[in-house]
């Protein structure tokens, strides 16, 4: 598991840079608009818009332009129509992989994410191939210096299931509905989270020791994520310690 927080720890610093450039910000205003246009402009009454607003903030997006994405859903901007697709399937080293859209075009979305998996070793499977190897939940990251034991007590007061910890951080794991009432909970008790998200975590994870082959993987989710159309990638990657110590050079 230590490989895996440190992919996550990878990830979350990937995702601050390209943050800055503006992709993720995109990503972010399309999501935004989706959950407020079909949960309504509420974070407290609307989870999915409350949970994908505190990741935006975690990104340092700013509030004046979630409110506008807010606003501009609620007030029913249908001039695209955007399906939400979930694809899955599987990288080299048997990885399983999740892939999440919002497209107004299946025909090309469908087809950017196969030639995705296809040039990089994997290959895309059925509904259900590999969702059942994954469970979503809210995480809420703390450096793992942080108080464990007092973020521990506001959390399961607020409602979390559980507070899982090691040498990269501290981290309460919550379900989707309770997620916005524990951030704000660990929030108001002066615990600022490092990230905050509704995840999907696998029950298992895919060990991979072979450098090429993380490469590959590592190639694939960087060109799912690339795509215009896709939302989030989830996988079951964890990686060994010499692959990590390779991938860092």
């Amino acid at each position: 598991m230590a490989g895996h927080s440190k992919w996550a720890n990878i990830k979350h610093k990937k995702a601050r840079v390209d943050a800055s450039r503006g992709k993720v910000f995109t990503k972010f205003i399309r999501e935004i608009t989706v959950a407020a246009r079909l949960g309504g402009p509420k974070e407290e009454d609307n989870p999915r818009l409350r949970a994908i607003v505190a990741k935006a903030l975690s990104a340092n997006m700013s509030r004046d332009v979630i409110n506008r994405a807010i606003q501009r859903g609620a007030g029913g901007d249908d001039d695209k129509r955007l399906d939400e697709l979930t694809y899955e399937g599987y990288g080299v080293g048997g990885v399983a992989v999740i892939v999440e859209t919002m497209s107004d075009n299946v025909n090309r979305t469908v087809g950017e994410v196969r030639h995705a998996f296809s040039k990089n070793g994997g290959n895309m499977g059925t509904p259900g191939s590999v969702a059942f190897m994954f469970t979503q939940r809210g995480e809420i990251t703390f450096p793992a210096d942080a108080d464990e034991d007092r973020i521990l007590e506001v959390a399961l007061e607020a409602g979390a299931d559980d507070l899982e910890a090691d040498e990269d951080g501290i981290v309460v794991v919550t379900t989707p509905v309770a997620f916005g009432a524990v951030v704000d909970a660990l929030e108001a008790a002066g615990f600022k989270p490092e990230n905050a998200e509704v995840t999907m975590r696998a029950s298992t994870d895919a060990e991979i020791t072979e450098l090429a082959q993380a490469e590959k993987i590592i190639k694939m989710i960087d060109m799912l994520e690339d795509l215009d159309d896709v939302q989030n990638v989830y996988t079951n990657v964890s990686f060994s310690d010499d692959v990590l110590a390779a991938l860092s050079k």
